[in-house]
């Protein structure tokens, strides 16, 4: 649907399904995006997957899934696409969690690998900054999204999407940030509902 659109705005998207928790299927990403673009101007990482369990009932084969899918696999496409970003001076951008900073019970495993994503973005900020490359990490709270309605069946609670941002809420901003002229950098954004739904 989203490449459908974008084909009503006159440009060729290029659609490439790959499952995050395989190594194979992000090189095959990388190797697609090298082959037809020359230069990236921007990098977004927004994919993620989250499960709920106190340390104690909680299953290791989750903990590896958290690490392939929200940490791993921005890693390996991340630096498998720094060359194009460099070329273009391109802009990264992690959209991170609230857990990613400050960890609550029954999610140790999903904010330790959110935890870690920002000391990757952090590192790489550093690394990249004299290529004249920019790098944003976004932490979110609760957003209408069928992944936190999931969290939401998770926790047994009724699920109200309108108390929850809303992810044009969070395209506005990282767009702007993103806009911003090149004397400045956005590092971090910290975003939450304005009301409370729990």
């Amino acid at each position: 649907m989203l490449a459908a659109d974008i084909c009503k705005m006159h440009s060729q998207p290029l659609p490439c399904a790959a499952d995050l928790e395989s190594d194979e299927e992000i090189e095959r990403l990388a190797k697609a995006v090298e082959e037809n673009f020359e230069a990236l101007d921007i990098l977004v990482h927004s994919a993620g997957v989250i499960s709920q369990a106190t340390v104690e009932q909680s299953d290791p084969v989750d903990l590896d899934r958290h690490y392939k899918v929200n940490l791993r696999a921005p890693y390996l496409l991340t630096r498998r696409l720094l060359p194009l970003l460099k070329r273009s001076q391109g802009q990264i951008v992690f959209i991170n969690s609230s857990a990613g900073l400050t960890a609550p019970a029954k999610v140790s495993q999903y904010a330790a690998s959110k935890h870690a994503l920002k000391a990757f973005a952090d590192s790489l900020r550093d690394e990249v900054n004299a290529d004249g490359v920019r790098v944003l990490s976004v932490f979110l709270g609760r957003t209408a999204t069928p992944m936190q309605a999931a969290v939401f069946g998770m926790e047994g609670r009724q699920y109200r999407p309108e108390l929850l941002m809303q992810p044009d809420d969070i395209a506005f901003m990282v767009l702007n940030a993103l806009q911003l002229p090149r004397t400045a950098e956005v590092t971090e954004l910290k975003m939450r509902p304005f009301r409370k739904s729990y």
